[in-house]
């Protein structure tokens, strides 16, 4: 095995290429949805909805006509894709459902409130299979408990445990809520029998580790938020699965100008990487990236390769905040130029855009200028219903 040398700007563009945010589109429709996602192993999911939820804004930067309902069809209606627990609140492909048997194993075990939750556990499992998919309020169970997010009712706990244990899955979303329905009604019975492919935890967490490490492009055997949701996942055990993964050929370290820590990427990707190498010409193209993107899970990762220091100020007291609550960084060509404040006005079908910051070495020039109103307009219509 050899040592990929890179360029930083070799680097920028591989990864950008290997998310299909580099030139022309690589995703389309509701292939391209899934094409991705099975790429990716997850997207986040997020609920705030200032101009899109965050899986959303993942796809509308990568996937040509993409809109909000392919991705609602593709989980609710197809079945392709199942909401649940991967890096944090996630969107994985239906066919993942297996390898997260322990996970669910778990909450067989103890949960926040769990007497109080049995106590009722019966009566939400007759009140579906008699009546169909059902939502917390629709169960006429008044009392609070003590849940993880907040003192909560009973019955949303109850629902969030039976969703975690497996018991039911999110049959479909209304206006945020979630309704939920038996999970045989939701996963076919020869993914929901088949076992669980790594029953040995270590053997898990390895493919979750090569996972992440597919679904960024490059990755460091770092402390790192590209970790997130890897339970168990200690440095003594991280370093042994990057040994193996080492020894086995599945993944190749590669060193990048100027950073003094080893990358790594999936081995079948070294492809994408010499195209990389032997292409430098790609078309301009602006996308606004998600706060949440796969390709921002390692922001020390970005600010090494991309020389851009973000920080999601969400959860920064207002007085506090250096740009604003909800700002999506600027992607141009292989560059990330600055950063946009978009507010959809759901009223006026209109979206308002508070703010633009610029990087200090960003030279703007009329084609750049051009781009960003165009990506501004399909963002728009992206948040109307429009492709």
């Amino acid at each position: 095995m050899f040592e990929i040398c890179l360029t930083n700007s070799e680097a920028r563009k591989f990864i950008l290429y290997k998310q299909g945010l580099l030139g022309d589109y690589r995703f389309s429709e509701k292939e391209g949805i899934l094409d991705f996602i099975r790429q990716a192993g997850c997207i986040q999911f997020d609920p705030i909805d200032v101009c899109g939820k965050n899986a959303e804004l993942v796809l509308q930067s990568r996937v040509k006509g993409f809109s909000k309902k392919m991705l609602y069809k593709l989980l609710y209606e197809d079945r392709k894709l199942l909401d649940y627990s991967d890096k944090n609140l996630s969107i994985i492909p239906i066919e993942n459902w297996n390898y997260f048997e322990r996970e669910r194993e778990k909450h067989h075990i103890w949960e926040k409130s769990y007497d109080d939750i049995m106590q009722v556990h019966d009566k939400i499992v007759a009140a579906i299979s008699e009546r169909g998919t059902l939502c917390s309020s629709d169960l006429g169970i008044s009392q609070k408990v003590d849940w993880y997010w907040s003192i909560t009712k009973l019955s949303r706990a109850a629902l969030e445990h039976m969703y975690f244990k497996g018991e039911l899955a999110i049959h479909h979303k209304k206006d945020g809520i979630k309704y939920y329905d038996l999970i045989e009604k939701c996963i076919p019975a020869n993914i929901l029998n088949d076992p669980d492919p790594y029953p040995c935890d270590f053997d898990h967490r390895k493919w979750r580790v090569m996972k992440r490490i597919g679904s960024l492009g490059l990755l460091w055997n770092r402390a790192s938020d590209a970790w997130l949701g890897i339970h168990g996942l200690k440095s003594n055990e991280r370093n042994d699965i990057f040994s193996e993964l080492l020894s086995e050929g599945l993944i190749n370290p590669v060193s990048v100008e100027n950073i003094s820590h080893t990358l790594y990427c999936l081995t079948e990707d070294i492809r994408l990487v010499e195209y990389i190498k032997k292409n430098n010409c790609f078309k301009q193209r602006c996308e606004f990236i998600a706060h949440l993107d796969n390709m921002m899970w390692d922001r020390n990762l970005i600010n090494d390769i991309f020389d851009f220091k973000y920080k999601w100020e969400i959860y920064t007291p207002q007085s506090e905040r250096k740009y604003g609550y909800y700002i999506l960084p600027v992607l141009y060509g292989d560059k990330i130029i600055g950063r946009i404040e978009p507010v959809y006005d759901r009223k006026n079908r209109k979206l308002n855009i508070l703010n633009i910051w610029y990087e200090s070495d960003t030279k703007l020039t009329k084609d750049m200028e051009n781009s960003i109103m165009s990506t501004i307009k399909r963002f728009e219509n992206f948040n109307i219903g429009q492709h």
